[in-house]
């Protein structure tokens, strides 16, 4: 049976090294090469063969969903499964909207990341029992005032909220410092926050910042 090829793409040297210890374990998978953030991904997916691609969602200097969607769109037939440190089910269903075929947690089982891994390369979709719940409740809950962001704003929203300053947010989004200022004026008004103290206690709330 051929092998199933994998790119990890992960900032973290230990999670790296760990999942090379869990894979080297695991018959029929194979790590054909590691990347440390975005743009070193998308350089080692034009050189390389791979069936997919694990990603981390907050590696640096990359937006986890600009990310996704231009894997996708220069490797249509790539599957992705997004490994991440956040439990939360707004920031997977983002994920699984830009294109992804499954998300796992950082903190399940080795067994069940192969598993998933397994599943998700064999053309299925995968998404833990605890965050499939959570999503369903949401849907019949209402959504959270962040998932009403449009993916620029919570592109936007995401930085503020990691310390960035409107003039660094415009200069990386290739946006003007007026276009960056009003949706920091729409994501506030979507939070329901009245300071950039507020928002940061948001995003610290709802795990959608380290």
């Amino acid at each position: 049976m051929k092998p199933i090829r994998i790119l990890v793409a992960d900032d973290h040297a230990v999670v790296r090294q760990g999942l090379r210890h869990i894979f080297a374990m695991s018959p029929g998978v194979v790590i054909a090469e590691e990347a440390v953030n975005g743009k070193e991904a998308i350089e080692k997916l034009r050189t390389t063969q791979v069936d997919v691609l694990l990603m981390d969602i907050s590696m640096p200097d990359t937006d986890a969903v600009d990310l996704l969607k231009r894997v996708k769109a220069e490797h249509p037939g790539l599957f992705v499964l997004v490994h991440s440190m956040h439990a939360e089910s707004p920031v997977a269903s983002r994920m699984l909207k830009a294109g992804a075929s499954g998300y796992i947690t950082k903190d399940s089982e080795p067994e069940q990341l192969v598993g998933a891994l397994r599943r998700v390369a064999a053309g299925g979709r995968y998404l833990g029992a605890e965050l499939a719940e959570q999503l369903a409740f949401g849907d019949e809950a209402g959504k959270l005032p962040h998932e009403l962001l449009s993916d620029r704003e919570n592109q936007v929203f995401v930085m503020l909220a990691s310390g960035k300053s409107l003039k660094a947010i415009a200069r990386e989004l290739q946006l003007s410092p007026k276009t960056a200022s009003t949706y920091k004026t729409r994501v506030m008004k979507k939070l329901k926050v009245a300071s950039d103290a507020e928002l940061v206690r948001y995003a610290v709330a709802h795990q959608l910042v380290k």
